[in-house]
């Protein structure tokens, strides 16, 4: 008896949804994509309404010949892709080879790989829904468009080898945007001023930060702008009483956040727990694929991962309510059900990224998942159920402190009931800080008005205005959704198409344009300002979107934007001179032949030294930036290179390191000059987490590291740990011998 085919894209998803079919079927995988445009050729006729000629793709013979085999036993053919544009257009493609008519029911599509889900999908079958595919490939023969006729105008006038993209250059162009925002911006001096008080009858020391001049009972707020103008404040001041102006009590409430979607995940994750997007996507695809847990088989713990949605099923929502009201009581329950609303309606065909075994928790299978998988999932889990979960409530008390006519001010609150924060908090972006001139929250003493407070302290202090802050991986995906740029499965690819491209460099969690970057983006703004428009960029999104509900005709979107791109890049071929790249020598003669300058280059893996008789001299080497701090071990000076391993991650080496002394230090992390552990002798170093710097003893054994150690197995989750615990795990390998090594 023959037997039904479901066919997916990858063999962990087949894993995980064998085990809800029965005997009956059979299933298969794609391994992704099997038919794409040529990598030889453009591949579209714009000639004839953009006719895409597709291939089946190098490597996929031996699957395609088996997927053909499979179906012509078969007695039924299901094609389960994943449920957005992208899997809809492979499920399209599969259709095509296996010659099975995209009108007959033969799709199947389900937003969580559970028993559930998988056998209604089963049950209802439909046929493919050829306007998400018609969305799929007008954005694929878009980018086919751009990088086909613009990346040769760029090897003709920049230099060989690179790429221009409708999204990639939009995303560059935000980088250098706010990289000439940063050169330009004129910093402006302000002074804060803070009293340390405490109550007549108590010591109950709190903080107060200046405000401003009182009125005829009326607050004027004051900056204080220069050193003068403080010292004036702080000698009024002088032998002045302060008193409680006024006390302002209240109530408030916080409210938890919608669960994940694409973006907030890899926003979170970067901040949280320090993942690339690409990483952070990676991890996701393996929850959502499915992973072998003992007793159950390969378990699909996540829903589908590439979502700007945020709705929720009732199912989940009912399941979430259960898990609260168990651990927590009915109290952490809002009066209704949380429902989160879309934007428009292509998002509401998903759901947000939720857990989907709710009696699988994180802490019952951590045994099963790597750190990383155990983490995400973790965050997952702990944002999805905080969402179903009842308000915070907070009181609030600002106090207004008078001292002859000037104004401090003081705010506290206090948590009066926990809500969804005894789940989950969030981590604010340390990029999206601003300065609070009116005190941090504080425990403050209970006062009224008229009461009598001592100075204990009062502390003048410089400041300057920030410019604003270069974009991490997570605020430029932030920015990008904003903007309307990009969608949910083009975020963490286009972050690493610019990174490996070398238009931008991450230093630390912080994204920089390189000189390379500015001039590519310099040469396509003023030739090809559509291509990095952001408007026009978001409103393209939207008509792809239109396309995807059937109100627009893909052919007629190609056809308005490619018609004035073609011109342009006529125009650009014929008028734009070439751009001569800026050679920077070193001033030293290359050490192998004698002959040659030495001249910075760049590079696959960024910049670095190389003989300007390439190639009949071959003599590379690393481009060494030297650091003022002595080495710990010799004494001599230290120099940061770039680790081509880690994808640009700074370490350190002796600059004796291969020369006839031969240094053998080599460190992820800046020694101290001068410092050592007061515990073991050996040098200290300094590390850095979530912006925040701190000490170290370089020496792993030292007991001081132990007892770090200690205290972060003794947690429930490493996710509370302290930025040195959570640094420690990431990441203990000494950069190896080779990164040392030439290019």
């Amino acid at each position: 008896m023959s037997k039904n085919l479901v066919i997916v894209e990858s063999p962990a998803k087949a894993k995980t949804i064998g085990r809800y079919l029965g005997k009956e079927f059979v299933i298969a995988a794609s391994v992704g994509h099997i038919r794409d445009l040529p990598s030889s050729s453009m591949g579209v006729d714009v000639r004839r309404d953009f006719k895409p000629t597709y291939i089946n793709m190098r490597g996929k013979e031996k699957v395609i010949r088996e997927l053909k085999d499979m179906a012509d036993k078969a007695s039924q053919v299901y094609i389960a892709t994943d449920p957005d544009r992208e899997g809809e257009a492979i499920a399209w493609h599969i259709a095509g080879i296996l010659k099975i008519d995209p009108e007959k029911a033969c799709r199947i599509s389900f937003n969580e790989i559970t028993q559930k889900a998988v056998v209604s999908a089963i049950e209802n079958p439909r046929n493919i829904d050829i306007d998400l595919v018609n969305a799929q490939q007008a954005r694929r023969i878009l980018d086919r468009l751009v990088g086909y006729e613009l990346s040769p105008l760029l090897w003709k006038k920049i230099r060989k080898g690179l790429s221009a993209g409708r999204v990639q250059s939009v995303a560059t162009k935000m980088i250098v945007d706010r990289e000439a925002e940063i050169n330009a911006f004129q910093k402006e001096e302000y002074w804060l001023l803070t009293s340390e008080l405490t109550p007549i009858d108590k010591h109950f020391p709190f903080k107060s930060k200046y405000l401003g001049l009182i009125h005829a009972d009326k607050i004027e707020r004051v900056k204080l702008k220069d050193k003068q103008q403080t010292q004036k404040v702080i000698d009024e001041l002088k032998n002045k009483e302060y008193s409680v102006y006024n006390v302002k009590k209240g109530k408030k409430s916080t409210h938890p956040s919608a669960p994940f979607t694409t973006s907030t995940l890899q926003q979170e994750a970067s901040r949280r727990l320090s993942y690339s997007s690409r990483k952070t996507m990676s991890v996701a695809q393996q929850l959502y694929e499915g992973i072998e847990l003992s007793g159950y088989g390969q378990v699909a713990l996540v829903s589908y991962i590439r979502t700007d949605s945020v709705r929720v099923s009732a199912d989940a929502v009912e399941a979430a309510a259960a898990i609260i009201e168990e651990k927590y009581g009915k109290d952490y329950l809002p009066k209704t059900p949380r429902k989160f609303n879309n934007k428009n309606a292509s998002q509401d065909a998903h759901e947000a990224i939720r857990p989907t075994h709710f009696e699988l928790s994180p802490e019952s299978i951590q045994y099963a998942l790597s750190s990383d998988q155990y983490r995400l999932y973790k965050m997952i889990w702990d944002r999805f159920i905080a969402s179903q979960m009842a308000s915070a409530q907070l009181n609030t008390l600002t106090l207004d402190i008078q001292c002859a006519d000037h104004i401090f001010r003081t705010q506290g609150e206090t948590v009066i009931f926990k809500g969804y924060l005894a789940q989950y908090e969030e981590i604010e972006d340390d990029t999206d800080l601003k300065e609070d001139h009116e005190g941090t929250k504080a425990k403050l003493p209970m006062l009224e008005k008229g009461d009598v407070l001592k100075e204990l302290s009062l502390v003048p202090e410089q400041k300057f205005t920030q410019p604003p802050p270069r974009y991490t991986e997570a605020s430029l995906i932030k920015a990008m959704e904003e903007k309307g740029i990009g969608r949910p499965s083009t975020y963490a690819p286009t972050i690493s198409t610019i990174l490996e491209r070398l238009y931008v460099e991450k230093q630390n969690k912080y994204l920089y344009p390189t000189e390379l970057g500015e001039i590519v983006t310099k040469m396509i703004s003023e030739n090809f300002d559509q291509i990095v428009d952001y408007k026009f960029t978001a409103t393209m999104e939207e008509s792809l979107d239109d396309v995807e509900l059937g109100k627009r005709n893909w052919i007629e979107v190609l056809r308005a934007f490619y018609e004035p791109f073609h011109d342009q890049v006529e125009k650009a071929g014929k008028e734009v001179a070439k751009i001569e790249m800026q050679v920077t020598m070193t001033g030293d003669k290359c050490p192998e032949c004698q002959q040659g300058d030495l001249l910075i280059k760049e590079g696959r893996y960024g910049r670095f030294v190389a003989c300007s008789n390439f190639p009949e001299c071959k003599y590379t080497k690393n481009l060494e930036t030297p650091v003022a701090v002595k080495c710990p071990i010799c004494g001599s000076g230290l120099v940061a290179l770039k680790s081509r391993k880690f994808k640009g991650r700074i370490f350190y080496t002796c600059d004796k390191k291969g020369s006839d002394s031969n240094c053998p230090f080599i460190s992820w992390d800046l020694p101290i000059d001068g410092k050592s552990c007061p515990e073991c002798q050996s040098y200290m170093v300094q590390k850095v987490f979530r912006g925040r710097k701190y000490e170290k003893c370089a020496n792993k054994d030292c007991v001081t590291n132990k007892r770090s150690k200690s205290k972060a197995e003794n947690k429930d989750t490493d996710l509370k740990t302290d930025g040195s615990v959570l640094l420690d795990q990431i990441s203990d390998a000494t950069p190896s011998e080779a990164e040392t090594k030439n290019d």
